[in-house]
């Protein structure tokens, strides 16, 4: 299971550890917001050191209620970033997380980055599947009910993985037919989902193979976590690593974490474990 990235294969059958740097100063975790350029490109080498494949940029807090900064102001953003990062690791994998097609349009064509990372799979900006069709880079599909502003109203579900599929058959289809072919599937926990359906999600992970694509789990600090522990987000790394391997114990290819030493650890004690990686017969 690979991906081209930048004319590079990345081999997604083993694991992979996705760094995220927020280039804002309202993400829910004060630990990853990195707005002055010393800090970006210093965050930037410690995940690399300590074994990030990819580095995910954002530059528009994407938390629940959260408010849209301007374009312009999320474009620089994530531009500064990815020009301050690649020009002292000229290898490292850039993602940029964001919806604005013109924001990653900037971010591949002017700033190498080389993924893009859309939480709404293309539905809060129409000019996005075109985007990435004419860049033909890899392109995560996450799923989100609502908007950051309001997902996390009252989110319904009949039946919420089967709902995600359902919603992936559909979006995945004007991809594939534009020519896009290396795809991610993230199903976006947290992002318009109560906690029972993060925990569902999480359980029947599997589940979301039968699509066939490689998968994103995102679940470093989120609130299924510090709020089932009764703790803050600061002290959630430990609950986040033991979901990051049952995640990995479902099938996740990805892992998009805050804290990138830990998931390593994750990832390399998974890989002792099933050194030839879980085969899944069913899904269930």
């Amino acid at each position: 299971m690979n991906i081209n990235v930048r004319g590079r294969l990345m081999d997604l059958s083993r694991p992979r550890v996705m760094g995220i740097i927020n280039v804002t100063d309202n993400s829910f975790f004060q630990g990853s917001r990195y707005m002055q350029d010393d800090d970006i490109v210093r965050a930037a080498a410690m995940m690399l050191e300590h074994g990030a494949d990819i580095l995910d940029i954002g530059g528009c807090s994407t938390r629940p209620g959260s408010e849209e900064v301007p374009e312009d102001v999320e474009r620089e953003r994530v531009c500064r970033a990815a020009g301050l990062i690649l020009g002292k690791f000229p290898e490292a994998v850039i993602s940029v997380d964001t919806y604005r097609s013109s924001v990653a349009a900037a971010a591949v064509s002017d700033y190498g980055a080389a993924m893009i990372n859309d939480i709404s799979g293309g539905e809060l900006d129409e000019g996005m599947f075109p985007l990435v069709a004419r860049l033909n880079v890899p392109y995560i599909l996450m799923h989100m009910q609502g908007t950051p502003r309001t997902m996390q109203v009252n989110p319904h579900y009949d039946d919420v993985v089967a709902d995600i599929l359902a919603w992936f058959s559909r979006r995945m289809a004007p991809l594939r037919e534009s020519g896009v072919r290396d795809i991610i599937l993230d199903p976006g926990f947290g992002f318009g989902k109560k906690a029972d359906h993060n925990f569902e999600m999480l359980r029947r992970f599997s589940e979301f193979r039968i699509a066939g694509m490689p998968l994103v789990a995102g679940l470093s600090r989120k609130t299924m976590i510090w709020k089932t522990l009764d703790i803050s987000p600061d002290l959630a790394l430990n609950g986040t690593t033991a979901l990051n391997m049952a995640a990995l114990m479902k099938g996740a290819s990805i892992l998009r974490v805050h804290d990138v030493s830990e998931a390593r650890q994750v990832v390399l004690l998974f890989e002792k474990i099933y050194p030839t990686g879980i085969q899944f017969d069913h899904y269930s």
